[in-house]
């Protein structure tokens, strides 16, 4: 199977593929060697590792070089978080996603906020992003997994999750019609909703392990898919970092 046949299978409902995001080669090899199935970037630390904010900051030929370099160090599918693609007009994200299933991604992760603005892209309009998506895809590779995000449950309260959930469906399901492979809904914790979303879905659900969200052998219960971790390892090893770094420079 080639890679990215091996990464689509990877994703089923009960059993979930568990992404422990990486940031560079370095990290990328000690969690191929822990055992991980796949690796993928995530955003934030990538930018946080290079000195750059969230938010596309980071350049983009910054962020493709790295990953480049992050697929040479590992035997495993490599999924890349693009954000929002770079672009606002559905032919620039095709571009964008063209460069980095050339640059050896299987994957990539395609939220529909407004990067460096307010919101959420109005649906139409994520329509055609979400399809200019897959046609970057299409060029550059076949079976390319396109990670369909949502930032609606991220935007509200989590009182308020509830009645964002038609919406999310919604979108998971204009999504898929357009090419979507997976629907990714960071912030949703609530183990109803998350339950919900997984039954009603026609996409494998990705859920984000937030500290505060259910574990994993819970999550697998409700039917998820796949399991991010985002930038929650990198604020980790950095805390360490500093902890450690004060108590070698305070040995005094």
């Amino acid at each position: 199977m080639s890679k990215s046949d091996v990464f689509q299978a990877l994703h089923v409902a009960g059993d979930p593929i568990v992404l422990f995001n990486v940031w560079d080669p370095g990290t990328a090899s000690i969690v191929q060697s822990a055992g991980a199935k796949a690796i993928a970037t995530g955003s934030w630390p990538v930018a946080a590792a290079h000195g750059f904010a969230d938010g596309e900051i980071i350049p983009l030929a910054t962020m493709l070089d790295n990953l480049s370099r992050i697929v040479a160090s590992v035997d495993l599918p490599v999924s890349s978080d693009i954000e929002g693609g770079y672009s606002a007009a559905p032919s620039g994200v095709a571009d964008t996603v063209e460069q980095v299933v050339k640059a050896g991604a299987v994957g990539f992760n395609f939220e529909d906020q407004i990067v460096g603005g307010q919101g959420l892209y109005e649906i139409e309009t994520q329509i055609a992003r979400v399809a200019g998506a897959r046609e970057g895809a299409d060029r550059a590779g076949s079976n390319i997994f396109l990670n369909a995000r949502t930032d609606l449950f991220l935007k509200a309260k989590p009182e308020d999750h509830a009645g964002h959930m038609g919406a999310a469906l919604e979108r998971a399901s204009a999504y898929a019609d357009v090419g979507a492979n997976g629907f990714f809904a960071p912030g949703l914790t609530d183990e109803g909703l998350i339950k919900q979303l997984c039954a009603d879905c026609p996409l494998p659900v990705n859920i984000l392990a937030l500290p505060h969200a259910p574990d994993a052998a819970a999550l697998a219960d409700l039917g998820v898919a796949r399991i991010s971790h985002g930038p929650v390892p990198y604020r980790k090893m950095a805390a360490w970092l500093e902890e450690q770094a004060r108590a070698a420079i305070s040995y005094r």
